[in-house]
C-alpha cells in the first residue's frame, strides 16, 4: 500500500527539517564560541611575585635540538623551535627534591595541531622503568579547537597509566606570556596558571612523586597522540613553530647524590615552597579559584573515565 503525502504535510516536514538543521548549526556555533569565550579570572595571591627570576643560561642546558634552542637577553628568555628537522628542549643542570617551578610561556600562533609544548619535572633519565613525573603539557589545536592544557602525574613505577586532566584556557596563550607553575612538596603537587590553581594532587597514598627530578622545557611533535589520537598531525607547511620561555623561577631543594638528605637551596624570599605554611595548604581564596577553573574549564578527568579504570584510583574517591 502506498501512502501519498499531501502538500500540507510535505510543507510541514520540510519546515521541520529546516528547523532541525538550524538547531544543529546553532548548537555547533554555541559549542565553538564557548571554547573561544574569555572569562574574567578570580583574584588570587600572586605567588610568582615572591620568587626571583633565574638566568636560563645558568640553570639550564640544551637537552636536544641544537640551533633550534636560542637563549637571549642575558639568559632572561629562551626560544625553542619545532621544524621538520627536530623539536628542541632545555633540561635543568640540577635535580630537585621538592620546590617551586614556574615559567612564563608564549605559545605558537595559528594552526598548531599535533604540537606539544611542555614544562615538567621528570627523572626518567635515571629511573627509566619506575620514574616520577609532574607534567604541564600544552597541546596544539586543529581548526576547531584552541590550545589546551593537560596536567599529569606519574609516580613510583606506575607509568603505564597516567593521571591526566585537561582544561581549556580562559585567554589566548599566543598573544603574550602567561605563567605556568608547579608546586611540589611532601604535602601535595599543585598546578597553577597565572597563579590560579587548576589542580591539586594531594599526597594521600604511595602514588606520589618521591624521587629527585630535573626540570624540562620542550617543544616536540606529538602527532601520534596529542590531537584526537593522531587524527590531525603536525602540518609542517606552518613551520617553524616557536615557543618563548621567560621569567623562569626555580626554588627548592637541590639534590646532592653524595648527601644522605637533600640540601635546600633557599632564595632571598622568606617564602619557603618546601616547608612554608603558604605552600602546605591552599587558602580559601585559592580553593575557590580552583573550583572556578575546574567547574568552567576542565573537560576531561581520569577520575571520571570508567572506560580506562574499572576500579578508580584511590585518590579519586
Amino acid at each position: 500500500m502506498h501512502v501519498l503525502c499531501s502538500p500540507t504535510s510535505m510543507a510541514f516536514l520540510q519546515g521541520k527539517l529546516v528547523f532541525l538543521c538550524l538547531l544543529v548549526l546553532c548548537m555547533s556555533s554555541v559549542l565553538a564560541s564557548s571554547r573561544k569565550r574569555r572569562y574574567t579570572s578570580p583574584s588570587v595571591p600572586r605567588l610568582t611575585d615572591a620568587f626571583s627570576h633565574v638566568s636560563i643560561s645558568n640553570v639550564f642546558s640544551k637537552a636536544f635540538g641544537g640551533s633550534n634552542v636560542q637563549v637571549t637577553g642575558n639568559g632572561s628568555m629562551a626560544t625553542l623551535v619545532l621544524d621538520k628537522s627536530s623539536g628542541s628542549g632545555l633540561a635543568s643542570v640540577n635535580k630537585y627534591h621538592y620546590g617551586f617551578f614556574s615559567a612564563a610561556i608564549k605559545l605558537p600562533p595559528g594552526d598548531s595541531s599535533g604540537v606539544v609544548v611542555a614544562f615538567y619535572l621528570s627523572n626518567a633519565d635515571v629511573f627509566p622503568h619506575n620514574h616520577d613525573e609532574i607534567d604541564i603539557e600544552l597541546l596544539g589545536h586543529d581548526k576547531r579547537n584552541e590550545w589546551v592544557i593537560q596536567t599529569n602525574v606519574y609516580a613510583n613505577g606506575s607509568v603505564s597509566t597516567g593521571r591526566e586532566e585537561k582544561f581549556y584556557l580562559w585567554f589566548d596563550p599566543t598573544t603574550q606570556h602567561h605563567q605556568y607553575t608547579i608546586i611540589w612538596n611532601n604535602y601535595h603537587a599543585v598546578f597553577l596558571v597565572d597563579n590560579i590553581p587548576v589542580r591539586e594532587f594531594e599526597h594521600k597514598s604511595s602514588f606520589f612523586p618521591s624521587k629527585p627530578m630535573s626540570v624540562f622545557a620542550t617543544i616536540w611533535d606529538g602527532s601520534e597522540w596529542a590531537t584526537h589520537g593522531g587524527k590531525y598531525p603536525v602540518n609542517y607547511k606552518n613551520a617553524p613553530f616557536t615557543v618563548s620561555f621567560a621569567e623562569m623561577e626555580i626554588s627548592g631543594c637541590i639534590s646532592n647524590p653524595s648527601a644522605s638528605a637533600p640540601s635546600c637551596s633557599k632564595t632571598s624570599s622568606s617564602l619557603d615552597p618546601v616547608e612554608g605554611p603558604e605552600f602546605v595548604k591552599l587558602t580559601k581564596q585559592q580553593v575557590s579559584a580552583m573550583d572556578w577553573a575546574r567547574g568552567k574549564l576542565m573537560f576531561y578527568s581520569y577520575c571520571k573515565d570508567t572506560s580506562r579504570f574499572k576500579v578508580m584510583p584511590p585518590e579519586c574517591k
